[in-house]
C-alpha cells in the first residue's frame, strides 16, 4: 500500500497551491471499510481515492470524504488517473467504482481525461430551491434568469444554481445550514454556483461541509454536470468544450474543462501534480 498526495485540475504555472488536494492510496486491496474512513479522515482532504486489483489497464476504487463514503469523486479520480501514468499503465485505464460504474480515464503522467457517468437533468423544485438560496444567504433576485436552477444527478446529486454577475464574489454561506441540507436530501456532491462569464466560460464556487470542508476548490463532477445542463437545456450548440474556473477564493485556483458532445458521455479534463 502507498499513499499519495496530489493536486488535481492545476492551473498552467508553477503555482504550488493550484489544483484540489487529492489523497489516492494504491494497493488498497486488504483495507477495511473502517480503515479507508480512517486514512481519508488523517489526510483530511476533500475526498481520498483507494484503488484495489489494480492491473496495466484497469483498477477498482471507491472515494472517502472525511465523514463518508461518496459515490464518486472527479478531482481523485483525475489524480488517480496520473497516479497510474506514472507508475506505467496503459493510456486509458478503466476505473470501475463501489456505486457508478465503470468510469474510462485516458491518462498521462501529467494529464487526465475522465468519461463521466450519464446524468438525469431536473428542475430545481421551490421546497428545495426556498431554504437553498436561505442557506447560501442569496435572494431570487440574484439568480440568473436565463438559467434556470436545476438538479442534476450523475456521478454525485448537486443542486445548481447559477447567478448574476458579482453575486459570487460576495457569497458567504451559512456552512451548517447547508450541511444540514446535504444530509436532509441525501446530496453528496457539492452545492454548484455558477456564473456564465461567456458563451464557453463558467465560474463556479462550490459550498462542500458534506465533504468537512467549508468550498472544494475543483469539483470534476459538478464540472461534468454543468455540461449536461447545458446540453439538455439548450444553453450552447453542441460539440462544445467549456472552461470552468474555481477555487480562487479558497486559495486554490482550479481550471477544469468540459468537452460536451452531441449525445453521449461528458468528458472532463485536468492536470495534476504530486504534491
Amino acid at each position: 500500500m502507498e499513499i499519495l498526495r496530489f493536486r488535481a485540475f492545476t492551473t498552467p504555472g508553477t503555482d504550488p497551491l493550484s489544483g484540489n488536494p487529492a489523497g489516492v492510496v494504491t494497493g488498497a486491496d486488504d483495507l477495511t471499510e473502517t480503515q479507508m474512513a480512517q486514512i481519508a479522515a488523517d489526510l483530511g482532504f476533500s475526498e481520498t481515492a483507494f484503488l484495489s486489483r489494480i492491473s496495466a489497464d484497469a483498477a477498482h476504487v471507491r472515494y472517502f470524504t472525511p465523514r463518508a463514503e461518496i459515490a464518486f469523486c472527479g478531482h481523485a479520480t483525475i489524480a488517480s488517473g496520473v497516479a497510474l501514468a506514472r507508475r506505467g499503465s496503459a493510456p486509458t485505464v478503466t476505473l470501475t467504482t463501489a456505486l457508478r460504474g465503470d468510469v474510462p480515464v485516458a491518462v498521462t503522467p501529467e494529464t487526465a481525461t475522465l468519461t463521466a457517468v450519464d446524468s438525469a437533468v431536473h428542475p430545481l423544485n421551490d421546497d428545495q430551491l426556498t431554504p437553498l438560496l436561505a442557506a447560501l444567504r442569496l435572494t431570487p433576485a440574484d439568480l440568473d434568469p436565463e438559467l434556470p436552477p436545476a438538479f442534476v444527478q450523475g456521478g454525485n446529486p448537486h443542486p445548481l444554481l447559477f447567478v448574476r454577475t458579482g453575486v459570487l464574489d460576495r457569497l458567504d454561506h451559512d456552512d451548517q445550514a447547508v450541511l444540514n441540507l446535504q444530509n436532509q436530501n441525501g446530496w453528496d456532491g457539492t452545492v454548484p454556483v455558477v456564473h456564465r462569464l461567456a458563451e464557453d466560460k463558467f465560474h463556479s464556487r462550490n459550498p462542500f461541509p458534506r465533504g468537512g470542508i467549508r468550498e472544494d476548490p475543483a469539483t470534476g463532477s459538478a464540472a461534468a454536470s454543468l455540461g449536461y445542463y447545458l446540453r439538455a437545456g439548450g444553453h450552447l450548440p453542441t460539440p462544445a468544450t467549456i472552461e470552468v474556473r474555481q477555487g480562487a477564493e479558497a486559495g486554490r485556483p482550479s481550471l477544469i474543462s468540459v468537452e460536451i458532445p452531441d449525445d453521449g458521455r461528458v468528458r472532463v479534463t485536468g492536470t495534476a501534480a504530486e504534491m
